[in-house]
């Protein structure tokens, strides 16, 4: 038998790190190094997610062990994966996996000398299998690149009009007023409405696929529930639904999680699970594409899990059997 990869975690006390956390402490494949957080160090990991109590006998450390992995997911905000990366390089054996924006496509390119691979699995999973370094996509960029990617890829993207809801720990753990329980429950608000910080990836992702992209217009709502992204697009398709829905179905023919519904989806049929469904409705030359998935699963730590497993030449699929809440 094979030794299991080493696997550290960067950030590990967030919603994200402990979303890995969660998966990987039941992976098959791996065994945990280390979970780094410099604001809970010394602390047991079961203190601070309070799940793991009678389970999981790990302490969270202050530093960096680069040595004592195969591969680590950098979960830390905005910003500080690519300083860390500039203070404290990693060595070249040692895979990495970034949650944050600091390595993704901004402008067509990768951002970076750093050589991160962008980690949308659907889109390009033979580099990710080959990448050292893999830059994972955010969550509302997740879910609007797999909206609108068969689109693009038949070069027939026109302009489109998207709006999403998304819950709570969207937003992080750090404490704002719209994470409050007294203004978010019973509450529904838009938020950074056509500048949304995960455009700029979508656009670099479609680009590749339909160079002369049209308007993209994103209105991003908070929504009264803690975890999921719901999002819909509208734009002008004249061929029909039978024809969007072969379309779709040919481009995620062998997608792990990413699945077309004949039916009407709602999110709790994602929720606590790797998967993202697609239902297409069409109206009189207008195709709607409605997109569910786990912001914290399919939209972070789980599509890095999967990446991990494809990196490491595995089914993607390994420590991903996950169970919807369903009610």
């Amino acid at each position: 038998m094979k030794a299991k990869k080493r696997i550290g975690i960067v950030g590990a006390a967030g919603y994200t790190g402990g979303e890995l956390l969660r998966i990987l402490y039941r992976h098959p494949q791996v065994e945990l190094a280390f979970a780094q957080s410099e604001s809970q160090a010394g602390k047991s990991v079961s203190e601070v997610h309070r799940d793991f109590a009678g389970e999981l006998d790990l302490l969270f450390c202050s530093e960096i062990d680069w040595e004592a992995a195969d591969l680590v997911f950098l979960c830390r905000g905005h910003g500080a994966s690519k300083s860390l990366m500039e203070q404290h390089p990693a060595p070249s054996n040692v895979r990495i996996i970034d949650l944050s924006m600091d390595f993704r496509w901004q402008s067509g390119q990768p951002n970076g000398e750093q050589g991160f691979v962008y980690g949308l699995p659907e889109l390009h999973p033979h580099a990710i299998r080959s990448a050292q370094r893999v830059a994972n996509p955010g969550c509302f960029a997740t879910a609007i690149q797999l909206a609108l990617l068969p689109l693009a890829q038949a070069g027939e993207l026109n302009s489109t009009y998207i709006t999403g809801v998304t819950g709570s720990t969207g937003a992080g753990q750090q404490l704002q007023e719209s994470l409050h329980f007294s203004w978010r429950a019973n509450n529904i608000s838009p938020y950074k409405a056509l500048r949304h910080q995960h455009m700029g990836e979508i656009r670099a992702s479609l680009e590749r696929l339909q160079p002369r992209l049209p308007d993209l217009h994103f209105v991003p709502w908070r929504g009264d529930f803690t975890r999921g992204i719901f999002l819909s697009a509208l734009c002008t398709y004249e061929s029909g639904l039978k024809a969007a829905q072969q379309l779709y179905s040919d481009f995620f023919q062998t997608a792990a999680y990413t699945h077309l519904s004949p039916d009407p989806i709602d999110l709790k049929q994602v929720i606590n699970t790797n998967k993202c469904l697609l239902h297409l409705e069409w109206e009189a030359g207008q195709l709607v594409i409605h997109c569910a998935l786990d912001n914290l699963l399919k939209g972070a730590a789980g599509q890095a899990v999967q990446n991990m497993n494809l990196m490491f030449g595995w089914d993607e699929t390994i420590g991903l059997q996950l169970k919807p809440i369903a009610f």
